[in-house]
C-alpha cells in the first residue's frame, strides 16, 4: 500500500485567505457546517465563504427558458441556508458566492487558498445509506486544506 498523499497539501501559509469555506446545497447537514464554521471562524478571527455551485440542467439547449435561473437558485440557497443556520444572528465576516461548475470541484479549488474547508455528510442527492457523499468524500481525499465533515444530528 502507498504512503503517497493523493493531493498535495499547501505548505506555504501566504498562499492562505484566511477564510473558512463553507460548502452549501441546503441539505441539513450544510446547516450544520454552517453553524461549526462560524464556532471555528470566531476561535481563529478569520471570516467566512458561503459556497453554492450551480450548473444549467443538461437537457438545456440554445433556447431554454429565460425562467431557469440556476445561479439566482443558488444565490437563494445560500440565503435560506445562512438564515436556517444563524437566524438574524448571521455571523458579520460572511461572503456568499455562487460559482458555476461541479459542486466537489469548485470546492476543491476552493480549498487551494481557504484555511479550511468545512463540507456536510450528504447532501440532497445519493443513497441514503452512505456515510459520505460524493461531494464530501472527494473534498475530504482531495482538497489542499483541512477539512472538516460534519454530521446530520440523525447520523447514526
Amino acid at each position: 500500500m502507498s504512503t503517497t498523499p493523493t493531493s498535495e497539501t499547501r505548505t506555504d501559509p501566504s498562499e492562505s485567505t484566511g477564510r473558512i469555506v463553507v460548502g452549501v446545497d441546503g441539505s441539513p447537514s450544510s446547516v450544520l457546517a454552517l453553524q461549526q464554521a462560524r464556532r471555528i471562524s470566531e476561535a481563529l478571527s478569520i471570516g467566512i465563504d458561503v459556497m453554492a455551485a450551480w450548473q444549467y440542467p443538461t437537457y438545456m439547449g440554445a433556447g431554454f427558458a429565460e425562467d431557469i435561473r440556476p445561479d439566482e437558485d443558488a444565490k437563494q440557497i445560500m440565503a435560506d441556508s445562512i438564515v436556517s443556520a444563524f437566524g438574524d444572528d448571521a455571523p458579520a465576516d460572511i461572503e456568499q458566492i455562487a460559482v458555476q461548475g461541479v459542486p466537489a470541484q469548485v470546492l476543491l479549488d476552493a480549498s487551494r487558498v481557504a484555511d479550511m474547508l468545512v463540507v456536510g455528510s450528504r447532501g440532497r442527492g445519493g443513497f441514503v445509506g452512505l456515510l459520505l457523499g460524493s461531494v464530501s468524500a472527494q473534498c475530504a481525499e482531495h482538497a489542499r486544506c483541512p477539512v472538516l465533515v460534519v454530521h446530520s444530528r440523525d447520523h447514526h
